[in-house]
């Protein structure tokens, strides 16, 4: 074996070609891959591979899916090998940066016009959790959005919504309007009939406090469905 046989692979030993840093640095940040991106993360791979090689490796496992990376562990990332709980800690927190940067997107779309607008202003919220949540979107007059609202948190196939905390909510805010929404880690879409039978009795209930329940939001990976849009709300 070769004196250098238990050294990493550092990007400053690959061919120029390879370095995501000088690429992203002479190219710019669009021109890099997310394996690209996730090797400047890791800095350095293990004793068989390159941090690119195995950037590939842990997108590989998550069939490329950066939502579902979003939810590995320390833990579970720590068990590819070359991937200790610094490098673990530093793609998490990397993440979760890019999922609080879309949060802020918000301020620059503030008023709701479509499910869309209600979507991309919830979805990053709940949309990679394993558990449900519940939430609501607070709205004005003018549709604009005063604020979000975490209202219960449950297990993989349901939680508990009660409407006194929403409505409560509402009234703090001096909401016109709110959204629910909670997510489906399955991922499957379509509403339960205890979804169906929630929304109405909310529904109701704000017509007695004059608050208008707008919409229900379901969320997934794959999408929402939007209880307004398909006329049954």
């Amino acid at each position: 074996m070769g004196i250098y046989s238990n050294h990493k692979l550092t990007i400053k030993s690959w061919a120029e070609e390879d370095r995501p840093r000088e690429k992203l640095q002479l190219k710019g940040k669009k021109a890099l891959s997310d394996a690209e991106l996730l090797a400047i993360i890791l800095g350095s791979g293990n004793r068989e591979t390159s941090a690119l090689g195995l950037a590939q490796q842990i997108l590989h496992s998550v069939q490329g899916d950066l939502h579902a990376l979003t939810r590995k562990s320390v833990t579970e990332l720590t068990k590819f090998p070359g991937v200790g709980s610094a490098k673990a800690i530093a793609i998490v927190a990397a993440l979760e940066l890019g999922s609080r940067r879309q949060l802020l997107d918000v301020k620059k779309r503030p008023q709701v016009r479509s499910s869309q607008d209600a979507y991309e202003a919830i979805a990053t919220l709940v949309h990679d959790l394993d558990h449900e949540e519940f939430w609501i979107l607070l709205l004005d007059r003018a549709n604009q959005i005063l604020g979000r609202e975490h209202i219960s948190t449950g297990g993989v196939s349901g939680t508990l919504v009660d409407a006194k905390i929403i409505f409560r909510k509402a009234l703090e805010y001096q909401a016109s309007g709110i959204i629910l929404c909670h997510n489906h880690p399955s991922g499957n879409l379509k509403p339960s009939q205890a979804d169906i039978d929630l929304t109405r009795k909310l529904r109701k209930a704000g017509d007695h406090v004059d608050i208008l329940v707008m919409d229900h939001m379901i969320i997934a990976e794959s999408g929402y469905y939007s209880f307004a849009d398909e006329g049954i709300l």
